[in-house]
């Protein structure tokens, strides 16, 4: 699956949630038995092994095609002053990520990720969501399929992260509508904004909510009134991994809010997926709790592009490194505990 053509293709792709291997999980879960340890004293080290082991469908999971995308969009609602940057850095900072100079960049490489840059229509902004949807059903499923088509089945592990100049909004809206809960709840700083902005904030997630709520009866619509064209690409791109039993290592509040209209709707949705960190965005610990995911590390980061993900990519290794590589007790001929 790498394109949604209409939504009828979208909610039959929802609809269609592939299991992981359980036999896989059965025979990781037996070899860490057998590893030169006491049981369990890798903690969630193995846990990551076995769940590894059951999306890639081997008992000896890899992580030799690990793949991070960084979805870029434009938003209308920045004019209404919710971000401490103007919407010019948004092709700025993709100009930054092509020449590797991006705080990705830096990260992706060092926990061996491929990277790809993927601007969806820089000059053609959102629309503003305090008045308008912010994309049609015919944007909203080309960005969707444009996540989708960075996936292949061949993945070890793929992590997404975006950049959008004025997506905390969105993000936040996206949130509320899917979980319930008041505006300011989820309205946190962002880009670090000052008071004055963030009243803004959630003054745009208010009108949003009001407006479009009523229209939010499934998650494509509350996808393609309240979110952006980089939001709903990292929803296809982690739609699909699941179609392709790829799995999944989530980045920040944005990327995880993309996902939110879905998992609110099936909550296994999120089956495939760890969650990478916790940044310091003031709703991203709420989410985390709504989407039932403990993440890997947190160090108050809130940078976004994918960087949390990419240094919780460093766990995932660990974790596959000691399950290969390890001897049992009987290659090492050392004796069991009773």
């Amino acid at each position: 699956m790498n394109r949604f053509t209409s939504i009828a293709d979208f909610n039959a792709a929802f609809g269609n949630m592939p299991q992981p291997d359980f036999a896989a999980i059965e025979a990781a879960s037996a070899r860490q038995a057998e590893l030169t340890k006491p049981a369990g004293s890798l903690g969630r080290l193995e846990e990551i092994a076995i769940f590894m082991a059951g999306w890639q469908g081997r008992p000896r999971p890899k992580l030799e095609r690990l793949k991070a995308a960084v979805f870029a969009g434009n938003h209308g609602v920045a004019a209404q002053g919710v971000s401490a940057f103007p919407i010019e850095v948004t092709a700025q900072m993709v100009a930054n990520f092509r020449a590797g100079g991006a705080a990705i960049n830096a990260l992706a490489g060092a926990c061996g990720a491929e990277l790809a840059v993927v601007p969806i229509d820089l000059d053609r902004p959102t629309e503003d969501i305090t008045s308008d949807a912010a994309m049609s059903e015919a944007d909203c499923l080309e960005a969707l399929s444009i996540g989708a088509s960075v996936v292949k089945p061949d993945m070890d592990l793929l992590f997404v992260g975006e950049m959008g100049i004025g997506n905390t909004t969105p993000a936040s809206a996206l949130c509320a509508q899917s979980y319930g809960g008041s505006a300011s709840s989820w309205t946190g700083r962002g880009s670090g904004v000052d008071d004055a902005a963030l009243a803004r904030k959630t003054q745009a997630v208010e009108q949003a909510l009001a407006l479009h709520g009523p229209h939010c009866d499934s998650p494509f619509e509350i996808l393609r009134r309240l979110g952006g064209r980089e939001i709903a690409a990292m929803a296809g791109a982690i739609l699909a991994a699941r179609l392709e039993r790829v799995p999944v290592l989530l980045d920040g509040f944005i990327c995880c809010a993309a996902i939110a209209p879905l998992a609110a709707a099936l909550p296994q949705f999120t089956d495939h997926c760890i969650a990478g960190h916790c940044s310091s965005e003031a709703g991203h610990v709420r989410l985390l709790e709504a989407l039932g995911l403990d993440p890997l590390i947190q160090l108050n980061m809130r940078l976004g592009e994918g960087t949390g993900a990419a240094v919780a990519a460093q766990i995932v290794r660990s974790a596959i490194a000691a399950h290969e590589s390890m001897a049992t007790f009987a290659e090492a001929v050392v004796a069991q505990p009773s």
